[in-house]
């Protein structure tokens, strides 16, 4: 247990700042919407239906970035500063690529919309919104690979720093452009994209300046010659990161299907979801901080073939992601109606109805947590082996082939409501959890074995 302190210690420190960053990136959401939810419903609806295009497609993106974080970090660990330099300058060629190649999906995203059913003027506005917005695509992936890029090389209070001014920033523009304070044009939901494209504007910069110019981040010259093609990095990070764009998205449409189902069972139940969804995303936060963290740790003891370290690392991650689950499970078992009526107005008719439905989804959350901090853990630490491909075929099989189905099953034939629906997102996220976890410790860790090269 003594070896493993140090590792402990290492892993926090390395952690607490990207917790924060992810946190004040989920500020940055939520303010989003509050703000347009003041401005009017019609507002919120199209932000949220703009917004949801705009998630699907960020987040497939953000897998090259990802990809980035544990080649920076395998180099790094082998002082092959040439390396970290070429994989980051791909990773943002493959950003800006990718932001260059969606802006006519956003252009035309109103046509899109109508054609899926939506109705033309919520359609129509959120076109609007999107067209401004879909600028920010190249500019918020390239902040992914500098966040990653950065963390890899354990400059993670930048990235926290960043990220918290954005959030600033992104609070004052919305409020002034959404409303037209100051004497300036009232711009309604376009304000909250101009202000979405200022806040990414400014955290671009400030990553990319402290990258370039900081004292130990010089060896690298990040950006020397930048426009020069490395067309052999530019494979690697693609191979690596398109799986882990593909495995996000298939997460993200288990939940998307989840809400769509808790529509089908009413207004309330549906309000009740949205709340338990939100409490249960700011503690998951904690567990995605800390599985970047693990992807740096093992990452660097993989580059040095360190299998020691390797084990420690993984080790000294996943006991602190099980603390923070314990303290989480105990928070939504004993206050689960403090929590919920944080969201909910004191006067709403509606407010026992959703305390007591939301009341019974915060139970199954405590599964709940347990499964997606495991299988997010096992995540973080197969990318810092660089083991991408088999994880995505794990997530497509238990999210879409398992999760979703049982959803459906528990929830409606068997009639168990929105507690079916929540425990079939258990049974998808426990199986991938036990998948991966199993594939990094016997593959990867050598514990049944030689770890696979």
């Amino acid at each position: 247990m003594v070896s493993l302190v140090p590792h402990l210690r290492a892993t926090a420190a390395l952690a607490l700042p990207l917790i924060g960053s992810h946190m004040a990136q989920q500020a940055i959401i939520i303010t989003d919407t509050v703000m347009t939810g003041w401005y009017g419903v019609e507002a919120l609806a199209a932000v949220t239906l703009g917004s949801m295009i705009y998630f699907v497609i960020f987040i497939v993106g953000s897998g090259f970035a990802f990809a980035v974080m544990p080649m920076v970090a395998a180099a790094a660990s082998a002082e092959d500063t040439r390396q970290v330099r070429r994989v980051t300058r791909m990773g943002l060629w493959i950003s800006i690529l990718a932001g260059l190649a969606m802006l006519p999906v956003f252009w035309f995203s109103g046509p899109i919309l109508t054609a899926l059913g939506q109705q033309p003027l919520l359609a129509a506005e959120a076109q609007g919104y999107l067209r401004i917005v879909g600028f920010a695509l190249g500019l918020s992936l390239m902040i992914m690979v500098l966040k990653s890029h950065l963390a890899a090389l354990e400059h993670t209070q930048i990235v926290l720093w960043a990220t918290v001014a954005g959030a600033v920033l992104n609070a004052g523009l919305n409020w002034v452009l959404i409303f037209g304070r100051f004497g300036l044009p009232e711009m309604g939901i376009r304000g909250a994209a101009v202000a979405s494209l200022g806040t990414y504007s400014l955290m671009f910069a400030i990553l990319a300046v402290y990258a370039a110019r900081a004292r130990a981040m010089r060896p690298y010259t990040l950006f020397a010659r930048i426009w020069r093609p490395d067309w052999e990095a530019f494979g690697q990070v693609f191979r690596l990161g398109w799986p882990i764009g593909l495995t996000h998205l298939a997460e993200s449409g288990l939940f998307t299907a989840s809400g769509l189902m808790m529509g089908w069972l009413g207004t309330v139940p549906l309000a009740a979801h949205g709340v338990a969804v939100q409490i249960a995303s700011v503690t998951f936060m904690v567990h995605v901080g800390l599985s970047s963290a693990a992807t740096v740790r093992t990452g660097r003891a993989w580059g040095r073939a360190d299998l020691q370290g390797l084990r420690l690392g993984a080790a000294a991650a996943l006991i602190l992601s099980g603390a923070m689950v314990l303290l989480t499970v105990a928070a939504f078992l004993g206050l689960p109606g403090p929590l919920i009526s944080l969201f909910l107005d004191p006067a709403d008719p509606a407010r026992p109805d959703i305390l007591a439905i939301g009341t019974g989804l915060l139970a199954v959350a405590a599964l709940f947590q347990l499964a997606d901090a495991a299988q997010v853990m096992a995540l973080g630490l197969l990318r810092g082996v660089q083991d991408t491909r088999v994880p995505m075929f794990y997530a497509i099989l238990s999210y879409w082939a398992l999760g979703i189905p049982a959803s459906y099953l528990l929830g409606f034939p068997l009639g168990l409501g929105g507690p079916g629906i929540w425990l079939g997102l258990v049974i998808g996220l426990a199986v991938a959890a036990i998948l991966m976890m199993t594939r990094f410790w016997q593959r990867h860790a050598g514990i049944a074995g030689a770890p696979a090269t």
